[in-house]
């Protein structure tokens, strides 16, 4: 008998994946996407060509979109403490050595706890639709 699969805490939006299958191809292999527990990086995850990133002991693995791996900070998951995430695009350009999701497009983690000050409902989620799309 096999061992029950854990269910994968994060999702995509249908951009994101689109975002995520065109850079894969672009660079021949998976990326992988790292949440730290920063004090810069907030709702934005890293997103690295995989194996780029060590992982350690302190890293989460939530789930794959795609088959590119995405991990959190443990200290950062028990901070936020949601059930579930969604990876999206969002207009910019990334942060520090991320790989954007193309041309003047960087990927961003939403949950309800990951809203922004300056801008209260741009990480606003409605659960429903979105969250139900693996």
């Amino acid at each position: 008998m096999s061992e029950p699969r854990a269910l994968a805490r994060i999702t995509a939006t249908p951009a994101a994946r689109n975002a995520i299958r065109l850079l894969c191809a672009a660079r021949g292999g998976p990326v992988m996407f790292i949440q730290s527990g920063g004090c810069c990086a907030g709702s934005t995850p890293m997103c690295f060509p995989a194996g780029e990133f060590l992982i350690g002991d302190i890293d989460v693995l939530l789930g794959e979109i795609g088959g590119c791996p995405f991990y959190i900070d443990k200290r950062l998951d028990q901070a936020w403490h949601q059930e579930q995430f969604l990876l999206d695009v969002a207009p910019g350009e990334p942060e520090d050595f991320s790989l954007p999701a193309g041309d003047n497009l960087h990927f961003v983690t939403r949950s309800p706890t990951c809203v922004s000050p300056s801008a209260p409902n741009e990480n606003a989620l409605s659960f429903k639709s979105e969250w139900s799309t693996p």
